[in-house]
């Protein structure tokens, strides 16, 4: 008490101020945090380390082979597929386009997580154990593993010096060197031919063994890769009959790499060429419920359905006399695609603005959304009123799935797992969409109230010292005679 009674205004002026200013650098930090990462700093360390420290248990996701519940298992898969980052089917060059755009703006549109799983595609789809035998192969071995793109680019370079028949250079060159997509459809025009030959050549090689499947496979794919890259530099230059034949054909020579979704670059340039009955035919064949689905395969279904009625729909007139059954089709196939993936419409609506579209997506994702905004965002303004009825319409999804973390309407529950990967694949610049929209955490209000109090106490203590001097005197010392008045009869049975 002797103690409190010396202590001068200036101490508590001090006090409060200071309590003030670490207040507010905690809720500074904890609104960084979770600006970033999407949840509670605090309360993540918290969950985490002090929980087992007083004997909580941490919840863990069962392990698939050990669970009890076949019904978790089948959850816990469904949950790892939906999270499975895909290859993105329309993905741009790196030297035409990604690398046009930084030096335009400056900016990176790739993120090192996204190029890194294109490295990773590459040494699987371009590369096998067979690649000694040949010097320009273990050339472009080491050239797929490279950070560096001029290293990339030399590399390739110096293969093509030990074999000018090197399709896997040639496709090296026109991703990374080409800086016009005439450039690139050269470079690939050459892999085409190169590839061809050492196609024909696995084909015909008589040893049957795990490394001939090997070097068969390797073959197959380089020729798959550079046939489809060759159709979509003709959709780029506006070849659309002959993207959509190369397209077409593809898809017949290798029908069991429908893994690879070339039927969504085939959605795209039927879409340009206004071809909506051949849209239709692909979607009866992939719009399955034994077949994953995408945005792309949604958002087409819901654009067809809308495209029957949207021209002459009005919201004021369809609350009068109710909805017809075409409207009733086409306001449930928008709902359908929302729920699948409900970050699409602030990016056709340009609710949001777009960026470049990332190497690899994450379905039901933003980067997914992304995607397909950027090449399906034409195809939806040339319909007549199909924006408008998706603007009507989207809302209304999230009436049906209130709670979609646990339970969803037409597809399984929205996986929480989306925002952590998105904010891999996006770059910094860009805002990611978050859905369900999250609630600040209970510390941030804690942070900014605890702020705001003591700031409130300090300007009181500047502003009115010998006042709260004596204010803070009484409650110490109140403080203290009750403290004495408890702590005494614990005291007292303790010493019996």
């Amino acid at each position: 008490v002797l103690f409190h009674l010396t202590l001068t205004p200036k101490f508590y002026v001090a006090l409060t101020g200071t309590s003030s200013l670490i207040s507010g650098l905690i809720f500074i930090f904890e609104w960084w945090y979770f600006q970033k990462y999407g949840t509670s700093f605090i309360e993540q360390v918290s969950v985490s380390h002090l929980r087992p420290l007083i004997g909580g248990v941490e919840n863990s996701p069962p392990v698939p082979g050990f669970s009890a519940n076949n019904g978790e298992n089948e959850t816990n898969r469904q949950s790892l597929s939906e999270c499975k980052v895909w290859r993105n089917p329309l993905n741009l060059f790196r030297g035409a386009e990604y690398s046009r755009y930084t030096w335009v703006t400056g900016k990176e549109p790739l993120t090192y997580y996204d190029m890194n799983l294109s490295a990773q595609d590459h040494q699987t789809f371009f590369t096998c154990d067979t690649d000694s035998l040949r010097p320009s192969d273990t050339v472009m071995q080491k050239a797929w593993r490279e950070r560096n793109p001029q290293a990339r680019i030399k590399a390739a370079y110096q293969a093509l010096e030990l074999d000018n028949d090197c399709a896997t250079a040639y496709v090296l060159l026109a991703e990374e060197e080409a800086t016009t997509i005439i450039h690139a459809e050269k470079y690939f025009k050459q892999a085409l031919k190169a590839g061809e030959t050492v196609y024909r050549k696995s084909q015909h090689c008589h040893p049957q063994n795990s490394q001939h499947e090997a070097q068969l496979r390797r073959d197959t794919n380089v020729l798959v890769y550079v046939k489809r890259r060759l159709a979509m530099c003709a959709r780029k230059l506006g070849r659309i009959k002959e993207a959509v034949k190369m397209m077409r054909d593809l898809m017949k020579e290798f029908p069991l790499l429908s893994m690879l979704n070339i039927h969504e670059n085939l959605l795209e340039a039927l879409l340009e060429l206004q071809a909506y009955a051949d849209v239709q035919a692909v979607l009866a064949k992939y719009d399955d419920i034994s077949l994953p689905k995408s945005a792309a395969i949604c958002y087409t279904a819901a654009l067809l359905k809308a495209r029957a009625v949207s021209d002459r729909f009005s919201p004021e007139a369809a609350s009068r006399r109710g909805l017809s059954t075409a409207e009733i089709n086409a306001v449930e196939a928008i709902h359908r695609a929302v729920e699948f993936n409900p970050h699409v419409p602030k990016y056709l609506l340009e609710m949001k603005s777009l960026i470049l579209p990332p190497e690899h997506i994450l379905k039901r994702g933003d980067s997914e959304a992304v995607a397909y905004a950027f090449f399906h965002l034409q195809h939806w303004k040339r319909i007549e009123g199909a924006l408008n009825l998706l603007h009507c319409t989207w809302e209304g999804t999230f009436r049906m799935i209130p709670y979609p973390l646990e339970k969803g309407h037409l597809f399984y529950p929205y996986p929480s797992c989306t925002e952590t990967a998105d904010r891999e694949l996006l770059p910094t610049f860009h805002d990611v969409s978050v859905y369900p929209q999250k609630e600040l955490p209970f510390f941030i209000h804690f942070t900014a109230g605890l702020c705001s109090f003591s700031a409130m106490l300090a300007v009181l203590t500047h502003q009115f010292p010998e006042l709260m001097v004596i204010f803070a005197k009484a409650v110490s010392i109140g403080c203290g005679k009750e403290f004495g008045l408890w702590i005494r009869p614990m005291c007292h049975r303790h010493s019996f």
